[in-house]
């Protein structure tokens, strides 16, 4: 009679019990059929044990690097703030490298990867890219169009808030995007999502911004915008995925730090599903940009985009978290140019850049202006004035416009950090050289569509 490997042998051999158990059973029982020795199950079976937990660092024994300065004592505090999250999350045991960028400030818990941060890994991180994967940048130049037919024409194609587009107005994603959907496990139950959100741009700061270009005047359209639902699903999977290799390999790592270990089948099929989230948020910044297009009659001569949240894999094997970063090293993606875009504010340019894969960057730039305080702190410091002459000192100029109809004060210039001092501080720590701007025109955003959220109103009427 063909001996059975049972549980208890593995445990009176010396073997950690685990959800593994199943798996290393399985094939020691199938050693056993063919004849191998008990001797020999035990050890095929071993072979399934994770390795022990990995203990956290100890704090400053992977240094990063600080590319901010402060001007103000708000400023002051934001870095000590950043300072701290990063020291934490420089502990995690998979960590390599770290940077912090000009207009870095704190998200989360301490210890989380800071929004202006960058993080170097042996794994894949999914709470380092967040909910919002593939934050992007696009632009289109419009030779011969007038800026404020431009900004009507992206108003009325455009879609801004909570939610998908309603039935009728839905687009379908092209056809090699869906299919790339359908392939993945990690994404194929969210193709409705990616029809419902595919042209819509979200809220918060994302934005359509026209200008010109201070080269050439020319008309040009920019967008500011991530992977919307399908995004934010992957993400929630992601981190289920982290979270029970945290648990196993090492449960001292914070959870928002958990990761995907690179040499999984977890990891491959993550790394897959983000390439093709990638591929949809591309897709959605243009079919706006073609559907603006398509309204004026108008032609298209430049475009090109870039992302700004995401994870990108270089030639080392690492993998280079950007959590409000920009890359600025030499083809960080097959369809990158030397050009990349950074906003600041909607009453400012947005530079156009040219990455310096500065070593003290890690191979990234700053992605806009940041804030220095929170937006709720931002609204109490606007106290004594109300939010259409807050509304009309800021936008003085510029044809600003909220989708939802509600002025968003958080998002008015005086939210961010200066634009000069980030112009300054890019500069100065060698990160990208301007080559260009888009002068402002006029911007489109959200909004505090919440105001008017179908379940405030609903509380009213009762």
């Amino acid at each position: 009679m063909t001996e059975i490997l049972s549980g208890q042998d593995l445990i009176d051999a010396g073997v950690r019990q685990g959800k593994w158990f199943g798996r290393a059973l399985a094939a020691g029982n199938a050693l056993l059929e063919k004849g191998a020795t008990f001797e020999e199950a035990i050890a095929t079976a071993r072979g399934f044990e994770p390795p022990p937990s990995a203990p956290l660092l100890m704090a400053g024994s992977v240094p990063f690097h600080l590319n901010i300065q402060a001007e103000t004592p708000d400023e002051q505090a934001n870095i000590s703030s950043v300072v701290l999250s990063m020291t934490e999350l420089m502990r995690t045991p998979v960590i390599r490298a770290g940077a912090v960028m000009p207009d870095a400030c704190p998200a989360g818990p301490v210890g989380t990867i800071p929004v202006g941060g960058v993080a170097v890994s042996e794994g894949i991180h999914p709470g380092m890219h967040s909910a919002d994967i593939c934050c992007s940048m696009a632009i289109s130049v419009f030779p011969g169009v007038a800026p404020a037919a431009l900004l009507d024409a992206v108003h009325q194609v455009t879609h801004f808030g909570p939610g998908g587009r309603p039935r009728g107005q839905q687009f379908r994603p092209p056809a090699a995007v869906m299919e790339r959907f359908a392939a993945n496990a990690f994404l194929r139950d969210g193709t409705s999502a990616a029809i419902e959100h595919f042209g819509t741009q979200g809220d918060g700061n994302h934005f359509a911004y026209v200008g010109t270009l201070k080269s050439s005047g020319q008309t040009a359209l920019v967008t500011h915008h991530g992977s919307r639902g399908p995004g934010a699903r992957l993400y929630s999977k992601g981190m289920r995925v982290a979270e029970d290799f945290r648990r196993l390999l090492s449960p001292e790592t914070a959870p928002q730090n958990a990761w995907i270990p690179n040499d999984t089948r977890e990891a491959e099929d993550y790394w897959a599903a983000l390439q093709a989230i990638r591929e949809w948020t591309k897709q959605n910044h243009l079919v706006i940009h073609d559907m603006a297009a398509e309204r004026l009659s108008a032609h298209v001569s430049d475009r090109f985009w870039n992302e700004h949240n995401f994870v990108f894999r270089r030639s080392d094997g690492l993998f280079y978290h950007g959590k409000g970063a920009t890359p600025a090293f030499q083809g960080w993606a097959d369809d990158a140019t030397d050009l990349t875009l950074i906003p600041l504010n909607m009453a400012e340019p947005v530079l156009i850049v040219r990455g310096k894969d500065a070593a003290n960057g890690l191979g990234f730039s700053p992605h806009g202006a940041g804030r220095n305080v929170s937006r709720t702190r931002h609204k109490r410091m606007q106290e004594g004035r109300t939010d259409a002459e807050i509304f009309a000192a800021e936008t003085k100029g510029i044809d600003a416009r909220f989708f939802s109809g509600v002025t968003d004060i958080s998002e008015l210039p005086s939210a961010y950090k200066s634009a000069a001092s980030m112009r300054r501080q890019i500069e100065h720590y060698g990160l990208a050289e301007v080559v260009d701007e888009v002068l402002p025109h006029g911007c489109i955003m959200a909004g505090d569509w919440q105001v008017n959220a179908p379940w405030r109103r609903k509380k009213h009427r009762q």
